[in-house]
């Protein structure tokens, strides 16, 4: 048990080879599920409303603060300590259960206060359906960072695959038969009732009792960092939803959730999977400094090749994106998505400097840029609202373009990298994907805006597409760049 749970001295022997193959499923797999995403994204928004999409969003800004104590950042300790053992893990298991089965219970407590906070009543309903989801959420926290933390991927990307069409399933049946704001009630239980019973299954490993002295004391500690930091950043990036939905109701902030979802949703595609990857990778790399500098760079630009280029392509094309997926009732969504742009642009790469923090089990410090990182935010967020929901969205995308270089600065120093590394990685990839999104851009304002509504996209998809290879092509030593991408194409597939 130990060797197939806990030890990870095998993946060193291969760790490229795994890192490369462990990157071609996860990425094929977040290609799907953003395919999958977009079509559930379009059938929804056109059976439900904005409102049902608010009073959804309205219960996630209380609910979704209350579960990160779920996790307390112990599925990341177990990633990055180097050894662990049965009773280790067990004793871990057996805290997150304990705490999930309080969050359940809390967020039941919570429903009235909900309901009375924002003025609407069926808020108590939902927020009470929703509460059993917490244990469900805390059953799976250490099996899947076993999984994660041996690689293997491919059972954790069939796993999402499944448990989201079941969900979507589930959604789109309820909507079908008018069930409004309750089909993504339904939607987010089945989903975790799916992906509960997989990951137990996949993983095999089975808890024990939880042992008093079994050493997680180090554990919890980078643990309790982790999730201060995470509580910080939840609450500061939420504020958006709250001051929203408080003040200029349910409908505006349907149209800032889902412009805010559909634009992040490509980057959490891509972010997600190869962050899943690289913490295992990182943190199996401590104590090697140029492998872990060359490591680090390779994964930061898987991301922002893939990233930018889709955020830029974004702004341009933002009003038939929403007309297209969304549809027509839509449309005052185009300005907040257009605003929400330079902060979903930062994001391609702003996990990256969690990615040192944890790899490196420095969440203490992180812990504490969290605090300032929180307090610049909320301030931001106070002073865009008075000119409601795209007063937000610029606040967001102002404050994400402003900290982000000291942020780096900050989470390099003591590390092997310096921000000239990072520097490096993005300015290529930065600049091909505006160049090429002003060039479409004014090719749309003068030749292609009398053109039906999906030609129109079209046309642009597949001249953002060539200006970006060009641009790249001009670029210095891009030809060289688009020669290694294509290598590692070829690795992938293999």
């Amino acid at each position: 048990m130990a060797k197939q749970h806990f030890d990870t001295e095998h993946l060193k022997d291969d760790l490229k080879g795994r890192s490369v193959r462990s990157g071609a499923i996860t990425l094929a797999a977040g290609a799907g599920s953003f395919v999958i995403s977009m079509g559930a994204t379009a059938v929804l928004a056109r059976l439900l409303k904005p409102e049902d999409f608010g009073l959804i969003g309205m219960v996630a800004v209380v609910v979704s603060f209350i579960v990160l104590f779920k996790d307390m950042g112990l599925s990341m300790a177990t990633i990055q300590q180097d050894k662990i053992t049965h009773e280790q893990i067990s004793t871990l298991f057996w805290i997150n259960l304990v705490i999930s089965s309080g969050i359940a219970v809390l967020t039941a407590a919570l429903a009235p206060l909900i309901a009375w906070f924002f003025d609407e009543p069926i808020l108590f309903w939902v927020a009470l359906a929703g509460a059993p989801g917490q244990i469900l959420g805390g059953l799976v926290i250490q099996h899947q960072a076993l999984l994660r933390r041996q690689m293997k991927f491919g059972k954790l990307a069939a796993i999402q695959i499944i448990s989201q069409l079941v969900g979507i399933a589930t959604a789109i049946a309820m909507a079908w038969h008018e069930f409004g704001v309750w089909s993504l009630v339904g939607q987010t239980l089945s989903t975790q009732m799916a992906n509960m019973l997989m990951v137990w299954f996949a993983s095999g490993w089975l808890p024990g009792k939880p042992v008093r002295g079994s050493g997680v004391r180090p554990m919890l500690k980078m643990g309790g960092f982790l999730t201060g930091f995470n509580i910080t950043n939840h609450f500061a990036r939420n504020l958006d939803n709250i001051l929203i939905g408080k003040f200029a109701g349910k409908g505006p902030l349907g149209m800032y959730q889902k412009a805010y979802s559909l634009l992040m949703l490509p980057i959490h595609q891509i972010n997600t999977p190869i962050t899943a990857i690289a913490i295992p990778a990182l943190s199996r790399l401590q104590s090697e400094p140029e492998t872990y500098r060359r490591y680090y760079q390779r994964a930061v630009g898987l991301l922002v090749i893939a990233g930018m280029p889709i955020i830029a392509f974004a702004a341009i094309a933002a009003d038939p994106i929403i007309r297209i997926l969304l549809g027509e009732q839509w449309v005052d969504a185009v300005p907040i998505f257009r605003a929400l742009v330079p902060a979903a642009f930062i994001g391609t790469f702003n996990v990256a400097t969690g990615w040192v923090y944890m790899s490196l089990g420095t969440t203490h410090r992180q812990f504490k840029y969290g605090i300032l990182a929180a307090v610049l935010t909320c301030t931001g967020f106070a002073i865009g609202a008075q000119w409601g929901a795209i007063g937000v969205a610029w606040s967001l995308s102002i404050n994400f373009v402003l900290i982000r270089y000291p942020a780096v600065c900050y989470c390099f120093k003591g590390s092997p990298l310096r921000p000239k590394d990072l520097g490096s990685v993005l300015w290529k990839p930065a600049l091909a994907a505006i160049c090429a999104a002003v060039a479409v851009g004014l090719f749309d304002h003068f030749v292609l805006f009398e053109l039906t509504l999906f030609l129109r996209f079209g046309v642009m998809a597949l001249a953002y597409t060539v200006a970006y290879l060009v641009f790249w092509l001009i670029l210095p030593g891009g030809r060289q760049h688009l020669i290694q991408s294509i290598g590692l194409i070829r690795e992938l597939k293999g």
